[in-house]
């Protein structure tokens, strides 16, 4: 794997196209400079063509471009790149489909169009100096011949970079990772993943390709975008860290401050058990897992909460044992006999299944003061 990975973040483009997520100008520039300050490089700002707010909320995240490398959205049209342009992005993307049933279904053109068009508008692009990345949409339908046979065309145009789109997410981890290798080992051009989620492998899929000898790979907060969304911001950074050491700059202890205010903005709320910043990742009820944790943390952890900006939690519930509710009498100041602990077990898991819940630290103690009248 390369030493020089790029994440780029695409959560106020590919992001916000998810069902039902439509954010404010205001939204998508407050979203943005939290962007700045988690130490993200690499944005996509949006898609001028849109016009309107967003446009709105692109001029002012222009205004910190020598900070931060802001990418812009097109087609594959010559006015959408101009007017991209004409607003002041130095780096530009356009999105061009490579698989037949794209070219024939979504656009309406075939292959020899594909290639003409993919080299006139890098042309045009790079002659005013700016930084050019393209797709080879729907990737997964693409026949391997071909994809090299397109990237050597673009960058010979003189692209910057290929970005490989598993549109709709249909390609494991050995396929893809197949595909960028395939590219990255004969067109000297720098690959970026584009992974949907479908099968649940956004995540893997692109590790396979930064493996296979990509450079950029994109993320968006939470997971979010297009059906089923993205690979996570949170999760990538810290399987680069964890598996291969790498270090992309991201402050890991604002991930999940970040992530709470993505789920704000859109309304989307982060499943309690969402990798790395879910609510669950460092909640502890079980037996086993709490006697194991209140000897050693890292026990039933695979990295500290406060690493993330998480926080632990050790619940009583259903799955509780003695020592966890002693445990947390003790933290009250409160000394508890064995009977009273076998007895209060009892009672806790007889509540915790009628409230279908976990029990607080005042329920436990009234459990107990029923146990001590009884």
């Amino acid at each position: 794997m390369r030493t020089d990975l790029i994440l780029e973040d695409t959560t106020l483009r590919d992001g916000e196209q998810a069902p039902g997520v439509a954010l404010s100008s205001d939204a998508k520039v407050t979203l943005f400079h939290t962007l700045v300050e988690s130490g993200v490089k690499w944005i996509e700002a949006g898609i001028p063509a849109m016009g309107g707010h967003d446009v709105h909320a692109m001029k002012e995240m222009l205004e910190r471009r020598d900070e931060v490398n802001l990418i812009a959205w097109n087609r594959g049209v010559r006015e959408d790149i101009e007017y991209s342009l004409s607003l002041g992005f130095r780096a530009i993307h356009m999105g061009l489909p490579t698989s037949n049933v794209h070219l024939k279904n979504s656009v309406m053109k075939n292959r020899s169009w594909l290639l003409r068009t993919a080299a006139d508008m890098i042309h045009m692009a790079k002659d005013q100096g700016a930084f050019v990345s393209v797709s080879a949409e729907d990737v997964g339908r693409t026949e391997i011949d071909f994809l090299q046979e397109y990237a050597g065309v673009v960058h010979e145009a003189g692209a910057d970079r290929l970005r490989m789109s598993d549109t709709i997410g249909i390609l494991n981890s050995s396929e893809y990772g197949k595909r960028v290798a395939a590219v990255a080992g004969t067109v000297p051009i720098d690959v970026q993943c584009h992974c949907h989620n479908d099968f649940g492998l956004a995540v893997a899929n692109t590790l396979a390709g930064l493996e296979a000898g990509a450079r950029y790979f994109h993320v968006t907060v939470n997971g979010i975008g297009e059906r089923a969304g993205m690979p996570d911001l949170a999760q990538m950074v810290m399987a680069l860290k964890q598996f291969h050491k790498r270090d992309l700059g991201i402050d890991l202890t604002k991930l999940a401050g970040l992530s709470h205010q993505v789920s704000a903005l859109t309304g989307v709320a982060v499943p309690p058990w969402q990798p790395v910043v879910g609510a669950n990742v460092f909640a502890h009820e079980s037996g086993i897992h709490t006697n194991g944790m209140l000897r050693d943390s890292s026990t039933f952890e695979p990295f500290a909460p406060e690493l993330v900006g998480g926080t632990r939690k050790l619940l009583v519930g259903k799955h509780s044992g003695r020592k966890m509710i002693e445990h947390v009498l003790n933290t009250h100041g409160i000394e508890v006999s064995d009977d009273e602990l076998n007895r209060c077990l009892v009672l806790v898991r007889e509540r915790a299944v009628e409230r279908g819940g976990v029990i607080s630290d005042a329920s436990l103690i009234e459990i107990l003061s029923e146990v001590r009248d009884a």
